[in-house]
């Protein structure tokens, strides 16, 4: 046979297999379509095709893994706006009132347009852009409110203490989603980073790692001489990779920080401190977790843990160690968020928590040996609420310049345990230094 025939079916081979491949990889495409065109024209009630579509796209993805999801076009446009930090609105944290079924404001931000438009804590909003909020749910009243900057959105408000509604017109701006605060606001809306109660130890909370958290906690140590530091994690349920990375990056002068693993345990990328830390190594470092401090708090915690340079305090993280990528879909209205990536402790430990892991099991990170402060539910709840009151009550008086709406006399705040064992010990390496310098 010529060889010329021979590399024709040579190549004719290797197309049918491809085909094959290929075939056998969606064969089950046209199986789902025939399925939602079945529902569609016989289920009970009318469905609609959008519908059928994400609820499918959610139920593949949900079932690999408990990380793994598909976020519709509303969902990914919160999802953005999370990890960017910022949206387009006027400025104001809501809640939903259970006995009024209103939507009342309980701070308007500092110096944003609802601030300075007069809106104060305690203030409900009864309609937006002619919308009786008492038909509407509390997340439609939220993307009602939000929308492109520079354009207006019309609300009829009842100022706390006024009988009469009043009708405003705020134009949005662009709105930054801070995820570095301290612990009190300033007089000029910027956070006091002192501790209260002992103005030598600097105090940070950070409450998500975003697009920015990386620079405004280069920021906020920056210009400034720490003697010792609490770096809080407690409820930040972790973001972006780069970002824990950066964060750590901060208090490092070398060793590994966390290393990426793809399937079969091949190492995809291990990042290493670039030796050019903030802070000296001889600042004392507590860092607070707790049980829903996971993924990028976890990175943190487990790098400084493992390399010696912090002490961590509270209790045991969630046991988050997988990483998600968002792949955009449909244009960038929708995407897939998709597990594709485990990672590791310096140690060579493994932080994520599997399905039957037992408690005595290796994952998450526990806190060192004595620095165990467990809670219940009951006292954590507590906390995170006084500490929404002492951050709500300052920004809405700082916004407006005016006090506060007056509430109803607030229970004694609680004692925060974990906090005051995490200031015992910075305090203990502050008293330790001091004796050492004064012998020498």
């Amino acid at each position: 046979m010529p060889l010329r025939n021979l590399l024709v079916l040579f190549l004719a081979a290797i197309l049918a297999l491809l085909c094959h491949v290929k075939a056998d990889r969606n064969r089950y495409a046209s199986t789902v379509s025939e399925a939602m065109d079945l529902i569609t024209y016989h289920y009970l009630e009318d469905v609609d095709y959008r519908q059928l579509y994400e609820s499918a796209m959610r139920g593949m993805a949900e079932g690999l893994d408990p990380y793994s999801s598909y976020v519709g076009p509303a969902e990914y446009q919160r999802l953005k706006e999370e990890l960017d930090q910022e949206f387009g609105g006027i400025g104001i944290l809501l809640e939903f009132h259970q006995e009024t079924r209103r939507i009342v404001v309980m701070s308007p931000l500092f110096d944003t347009p609802a601030a300075r438009a007069g809106v104060r804590a305690g203030d409900i909003i009864l309609a937006i852009e002619g919308q009786d909020t008492a038909t509407m749910s509390f997340r439609d009243a939220v993307e009602l409110i939000r929308g492109l900057p520079g354009e207006v959105v019309r609300l009829k408000v009842l100022h706390v203490g006024d009988e009469k509604p009043v009708d405003l017109e705020i134009e949005r701006a662009v709105i930054p989603i801070e995820s570095v605060l301290g612990d009190a606001r300033r007089a000029d809306g910027g956070w006091d980073f002192q501790l209260q109660s002992d103005p030598r130890i600097t105090y940070v909370r950070v409450i998500n790692f975003g697009e920015n958290t990386a620079e405004e906690l280069e920021k906020t140590l920056q210009g400034r001489q720490p003697q010792a530091l609490i770096l809080d994690l407690r409820d930040n349920a972790g973001g972006l990779l780069e970002a824990a990375v950066r964060t750590c990056n901060m208090f490092l002068g070398d060793g590994t920080i966390v290393t990426i693993r793809g399937r079969d345990g091949e190492v995809r990328r291990t990042y290493e401190a670039d030796g050019h830390p903030l802070l000296p190594a001889d600042v004392p470092i507590a860092v607070l977790v707790n049980r829903y401090s996971a993924s990028a708090s976890e990175i943190v915690a487990a790098c400084l843990q493992d390399c010696g340079r912090a002490k961590i305090v509270g209790q045991r993280t969630w046991g988050k160690g997988t990483v998600q990528n968002v792949i955009p879909l449909e244009a960038g209205h929708a995407a897939l968020k998709l597990t594709t990536a485990s990672y590791w402790r310096p140690s060579g430990k493994n932080i994520h928590r599997l399905k039957d892991a037992a408690e005595d099991a290796e994952w998450g990170v526990r806190p060192d040996a004595g620095m165990e402060v467990e809670l219940t539910d009951e006292q954590a709840d507590q906390i995170r609420q006084a500490r929404r009151q002492k951050d709500v009550g300052a920004e809405s008086q700082q916004a407006s310049g005016k006090p506060a709406a007056p509430q109803e006399t607030p229970p004694p705040s609680p004692d925060d345990l974990q906090l005051k064992k995490a200031v015992e010990y910075v305090r203990l390496q502050l008293d330790e230094t001091g004796t050492r310098a004064k012998g020498a």
